[in-house]
Order: structure tokens, then sequence, then C-alpha cells
């Protein structure tokens, strides 16, 4: 097969890695992908991930079999939609089917139609009217951007004035468009974790689950982040909460998407809630998390590549579960300093492409090559971190004692990946 890869952040690293160790992968290409995915496949740096059209020309280019889209934009793009025109199976959901992830205020009001648990909510344009809203709801506050915000889009506010800050942010343009209406939600108690299924339009094969950590600083401290850190498994996933997970969302959205004439190809992710009273959609995506999607590849024991396409093709009855391996797999996320709000780019990293041992990989999120062949930091989040153990404890200590062997005074990480796995013991 020739299959084209979209993107270019540690999720398609890794999406690569696992990719290309498919015996059916005859030539990968990678658009436009970064430098740790150079010894995986061709990488054609002149298409970026957002250019739909491009990344349809290049796919007609090289005869692709299968793409497989990593990141949410060019979804929100219409890739899909391009790429079905031209015959092109694609691994990745329809513009309109994406909305469950670009649109929170979509995604809101489909659960509410279907009867998928959620939180309460309420959307606003207006400044006036979602501050007379707050006195509806209790703090804590949850307020999120409707559009894509590169997973900072959402504030959990401990009172009504700080509330009111972040609305008026918002609405303000902090976010852009993807800012020009809030949702206002209850505010749900629980653990939260991230569930997967691959899905062909009506059926869906499970995944299986992770969990990471959104804030900055350890101990869930700082802003909200697009992910410090993620492990798999975890253990809020008990097998009955599987179970009730698939029954009361993931069958329900499939079924709803196909009621409304959009239905929905490739990685479904639903963020969750354990609550009291059974699991709560906190979100979708219509993509693997990142870091999430890390720590799956390397626990997932064989070949990925007949699952993409059959989700693609809108089949996968024909195929058994997905095996695991029976391991413990925790992603470190070394960012560059200043972020989420201000990350330095250009400090030079050394030491992130030795040889760290068959337990430890390092995929690059946020990497460029200089002219004269340094590492340096191009983005906020830079590297992904990933170790695999017999448990959490030991995954842990492989991940930091890798983070201890590269020299880069420009990042930082959080030293507490997987606490809450690691206190249950």
């Amino acid at each position: 097969m020739i299959i084209l890869l979209v993107g270019s952040g540690g999720r398609e690293h890794a999406l690569a890695w696992k990719i290309a160790q498919s015996p059916l992968v005859k030539r990968l290409v990678i658009a436009p992908g970064n430098p740790g995915m150079v010894k995986l496949g061709e990488l054609r740096t002149g298409v970026k991930a957002d250019d739909a059209e491009g990344l349809a020309a290049l796919a007609r280019e090289i005869k692709a079999d299968l793409v497989v889209v990593g990141p949410e934009t060019a979804l929100e793009k219409g890739l899909a939609d391009r790429l079905a025109a031209a015959g092109i199976p694609c691994f990745g959901p329809t513009k309109k089917a994406a909305q469950l992830e670009t649109s929170k205020a979509f995604s809101k009001s489909f659960m509410e139609r279907h009867e998928i648990p959620t939180a309460g909510y309420g959307v606003y344009e207006r400044l006036h009217e979602a501050r007379q809203a707050l006195d509806v709801f209790k703090p804590p506050y949850v307020i999120k951007a409707d559009g894509l915000a590169a997973g900072k889009g959402v504030a959990i506010s401990p009172d009504k004035r700080d509330a009111e800050a972040e609305i008026e942010r918002m609405l303000g343009g902090r976010f852009g468009s993807a800012g020009s209406r809030v949702v206002i939600e209850e505010f749900m108690d629980g653990e939260e974790g991230s569930l997967f299924a691959l899905c062909d339009g009506e059926r869906a094969v499970l995944l299986g689950g992770a969990q990471d950590h959104k804030r900055a600083f350890d101990g869930d401290m700082g802003p909200n982040t697009g992910g410090m850190g993620a492990y798999s498994p975890a253990p809020v996933f008990t097998p009955e909460l599987v179970e009730a997970a698939d029954r009361l969302v993931v069958q329900p959205t499939l079924k709803g998407m196909v009621a409304e004439g959009a239905p929905y190809r490739g990685v479904l992710y639903v963020g969750l809630m354990a609550t009291a009273d059974g699991p709560k959609v906190v979100e979708y995506n219509a993509r693997f998390g990142d870091p999430e999607c890390q720590v799956l590849m390397m626990r997932l024991d064989g070949d990925i590549v007949p699952y993409l396409l059959a989700c693609a093709q809108g089949d996968v009855s024909g195929l058994p579960g997905l095996g695991f391996k029976d391991q413990t797999v925790i992603c470190v996320v070394m960012a560059a300093k200043g972020y989420p709000d201000s990350p330095l780019e250009g400090s030079i990293i050394r030491g992130a492409e030795q040889d760290f041992g068959p337990h430890v990989q390092v995929f690059h999120a946020g990497t460029r090559r200089r002219d004269d062949g340094q590492l340096v930091a191009a983005g906020g989040r830079v590297l992904n971190i990933c170790a695999a153990g017999d448990d959490i404890v030991q995954a842990r200590e492989r991940a930091y004692a890798a983070v201890r062997r590269i020299d880069w005074p420009g990042g930082f990480c959080r030293s507490d990946i997987g606490w809450r796995a690691v206190e249950r013991g």
C-alpha cells in the first residue's frame, strides 16, 4: 500500500512509527512531517496540514491507497470530502461529521438531541448574555470557546469574577473566530479519561483508554494546555465503565451521526467524566488525542493498518478485536519555556536523538532542523518522551530517566505524570 499521513506533531510521529512497521506498507509519505520522522517515510514539507486542496492533490499524485489524517485542522478544512470526491479512502471524518470537535455548540446540541449524557450548558455570543448566564450556573464555572483553539480553549473558573474575565477574553478575540461564541457548562465532579473507538460509519472497534494531564504545572496547576503527558491503561477505565460508555455514548453517537446524514468514519475520541451517575461526555475529538495517541500506539500489539483501512472503506465487521501488550506506557511532554501562552522558539536541543534502549521512544512534536544540523524547538510542545514498563512506577522511572539525559535548558516538563495511577498503587 501507498499511504499518505497528514500532520507534523507528536501524534503523527507516533502514527508514522506504528504504520511504518506494517508489512502492508510499500510507501509512506508524510506531509509536512517533522525531523523525527525522516527515517520512517518521505517528507513533503511544502504541503501544510491545513491545505486541504494541496493534500488532496498530493494524494492523487502519489496514487495513495489510504490517507490517514492526524490533526483536526485538516478535517475542518474538508480534506475527507475532497478525497471522497477523488475516490481515495480516508481515515478521518467529513467536515460535517468533524463538527463533533470543531464546534462545541454543535456537539452539545447533538448530545442533547440524541440523549447522550453530558453536562448542562448554554451557548452565548454576546458578552452581557454570557455574564447573566453565570447566575444560572454554580461555581466552578466551565467556559469553552466554541471552535478549535489547539486544546487551550477551556477555562475552569473558581468564581464569578474570574469567569467574567475569561468570557471577556474569549469573546474579545483571544482565540480569534474560534471564540466568537462561548459555551458555559455545569462543572462535573469526577475523574476524567479519554476513550477511543475506531469507527466505520456504523460500527466501532474500541481502541482503549488513556488519561492525560491538561494543566501546565505539577499538581494540576497553571493554565490549560494541549496536554502535558498521558498514560495507558488508566485505572479509571474499569470494564464496567467502558461497557457503559460504549452503550450510552459511542453507539448512540454513531447512530445519531447516521441519522443526521453525516456517518462518522475515523477515530472517535470521547473525553469522559466518571461521575457518581455514570460516564458523561466532556468533549468529543475527531482525531487521536495528543499525547494519548503516543501511549496507545506503543501499547498496541499488532498491525494497525488493516483497521485504519477498514474504517476508511466503511466495514470493520470482519476484523478481530485489537490486542494490547500487557504493559503500562507513559508519555512525558517536554515543552518550550513560556508554553502555553508565549513559548520560546529556537532553543537548541541536544541528546534527544540518542539510543534510549528498547523501552523508550522519543516522538518529536514541535522541532525543526537548522541549516547547521542542530535540532531546535519550533513550537509549544516540543518532545514526547514515552516509556513502557511492567507497571506505572517502572514506566515512569524509565521516562524521567530519559528526560534527564536530554540537554535542553529552554524546555520544561511536569514531574508528576501518572500521579493518580501511582497513588492507587
